[in-house]
């Protein structure tokens, strides 16, 4: 049974192997969330614990109805990842080499679009308003927070968020 529902339906009737099933079937994506948004391994694994420790618990509340079992276990990475990230607070690697940092620019949009699952996502991305699509991307993808979105593209907190919000109404109009 490699089914993400299913799955979900039997950890939360207690049954281990299927979360170990769920395990080995999701860990390797749900890393990739934590890992575009964290930017290191042992965060990333930490985050990742951390969301199937969330999962586990929390397994009984998924709702078939409301959305798919992949895209409600991304949230709770993302969660996960940004909750690590802000607790340990953003670390930004300098260019000077003596530090031994190297600065890292992850195609992180990239990843998260390869193969057909994100096909539909590319398309509907596509279709939204650059700016719309831009808040979306540094907000998701990046885990930038709203703050850091405005700042980042130099604008006022509500715009932003109001260009995020349209956005997602948009994007989950474009997906359903």
């Amino acid at each position: 049974m490699n089914d993400p529902a299913a799955l979900l339906a039997a950890v939360a009737a207690g049954d281990r192997a299927a979360l170990r099933a769920l395990y080995d079937t999701e860990a390797s994506r749900l890393f990739g969330i934590a890992m575009a948004i964290l930017r290191d391994r042992d965060a990333a694994a930490d985050a990742v614990q951390d969301c199937f420790v969330k999962i586990a618990r929390r397994a009984g509340q998924f709702d078939p109805a409301r959305g798919e079992a992949r895209s409600w276990m991304g949230g709770i990475a993302r969660y996960a990842a940004l909750d690590l990230a802000r607790a340990r607070g953003r670390e930004i690697p300098s260019d000077d080499p003596a530090l031994g940092d190297t600065p890292v620019e992850p195609e992180a949009l990239d990843r998260v679009l390869a193969g057909e699952s994100g096909a539909r996502l590319r398309a509907c991305l596509a279709l939204l308003d650059p700016k719309n699509r831009e808040g979306i991307v540094l907000a998701f993808v990046h885990g930038l927070s709203h703050a850091q979105v405005a700042a980042r593209l130099a604008l006022p907190l509500g715009t932003v968020k109001s260009w995020i919000r349209r956005g997602l109404l948009d994007l989950r109009e474009c997906l359903t």
